[in-house]
């Protein structure tokens, strides 16, 4: 497993702690992400699945 997979199972991880508990906050507080973060990753993961989770360069203004 490489470094983009694991990272990609570390955030898999998180929105599946945060769907099952049900409490964002808390999760984000647990696992010491922040919400904004939260919120990208998981519209990411809504839209193109474990692909959207991958981590990019960002893009030149």
């Amino acid at each position: 497993m490489n470094k983009d997979q694991r990272e990609i199972q570390r955030k898999l991880r998180i929105l599946r702690h945060a769907e099952e508990t049900g409490h964002i906050n808390k999760t984000c507080r647990y696992y010491g992400v922040g919400r904004s973060r939260f919120y990208r990753w998981r519209d990411a993961y809504r839209k193109r699945g474990e692909e959207g989770l991958i981590n990019r360069l960002p893009i030149p203004k």
